[in-house]
């Protein structure tokens, strides 16, 4: 029989060691409306950010048809509100992820509210973006996809806690792989700006957060994924993008026009967000968590050195995940004592 200790310690994914399949019985192709199939989620709360468009409105339809109520942050309240319309149980709030201070106003009305909050899916993010920054100076992306993730989960918590059993949902990216977290360098003050290093370097602090989280946070009934949707086309995640990287990518051609056989082969919005609503719901995540998750299961390490399925071991490396959480406290000036 394994000591609590010893026991504890096979829980942990430090070093991907919990980044196995465990046959979902769902794939690639799965869609939505196949994983919440007999799921009721009467009397849950829900909080979605960039929840009026792409995955974010597919995830926030899902969960508000199923029952539950969800709570939509967005940064264009006219857009969530035109697109969300006829949806029952969606309550629509402003929140610009990039500003601190909306970030704690979002929180502090949910909090007013006294409700539990069952589901934390931080949704939002930017990519391809030109070098902008925040008003502290933290490079946008960082500021967007990380540290906006940080501070308000870490103010949601009270509310994580009266649920009584929570998850935390994080979105990530295949992206992650474009670049580890620089700790000598993370907002770009001293070396060359490159918009694609500067995503993956915050997908992969989402990684190594939800990595933290989880450890700090299951004493708490409390779990933590990170979610890879997939390569999806038809989001506004690319509304920012340069031609030449969509030619990089090979969704145009070298004339500037769009390679349909190669936007045909992309996961359709469905798809792309039924890893988190799986993250969401599935029971046979119950005892399992701090785990990178993609195609509706858990992903494989990836440890080929080309870009690939599968999650990065330096996005899962417990020193690299300890020190993020405390740089992000003294960065932030918010304060995450898990107690």
């Amino acid at each position: 029989m394994l000591k609590t200790n010893d026991k504890a310690m096979k829980q942990q994914n430090y070093g991907g060691a919990l980044q196995h399949p465990i046959n979902s019985g769902f794939s690639a192709l799965s869609t939505t409306s196949d994983v919440i199939e007999g799921f009721d989620l009467n009397g849950k709360i829900a909080i979605v950010t960039g929840g009026g468009t792409g995955i974010g409105l597919e995830t926030v339809k899902t969960l508000a048809n199923a029952g539950a109520t969800v709570i939509v942050g967005a940064r264009d309240v006219n857009k969530a509100i035109q697109n969300l319309q006829g949806v029952r149980n969606v309550e629509i709030k402003p929140l610009d992820l990039i500003d601190p201070q909306a970030v704690d106003r979002f929180a502090d009305k949910f909090l007013a509210s006294g409700r539990p909050l069952h589901l934390l899916i931080n949704n939002a993010g930017i990519m391809f973006v030109p070098l902008r920054r925040d008003a502290a100076r933290n490079e946008s992306q960082l500021a967007t996809n990380y540290l906006s993730v940080f501070r308000l989960t870490a103010r949601l918590w009270e509310a994580l806690k009266n649920a009584n059993g929570a998850r935390v949902i994080n979105l990530s990216s295949l992206g992650h792989q474009f670049a580890a977290f620089d700790f000598e360098d993370p907002n770009f003050e001293h070396r060359s700006y490159e918009t694609l290093q500067a995503y993956g370097q915050s997908k992969t602090a989402v990684n190594l957060f939800t990595l933290e989280l989880d450890n700090r946070a299951r004493a708490f009934g409390i779990r933590a994924y990170a979610v890879h949707p997939g390569n999806i086309w038809g989001t506004e995640l690319a509304r920012e993008a340069p031609v030449e990287i969509l030619q990089q990518f090979g969704f145009y051609d070298a004339e500037g026009n769009p390679v349909q056989e190669v936007l045909d082969s992309l996961k359709s919005i469905p798809q792309g967000a039924a890893t988190t609503i799986w993250a969401a719901t599935s029971p046979l995540l119950d005892e399992l968590g701090g785990v990178y998750l993609e195609d509706v299961d858990v992903a494989e390490l990836a440890v080929d050195a080309s870009l690939s399925n599968g999650v990065k071991p330096y996005s899962l490396d417990e020193v690299s995940a300890t020190k993020l959480w405390n740089w992000t406290e003294a960065i932030t000036g918010v304060p995450f004592q898990i107690a």
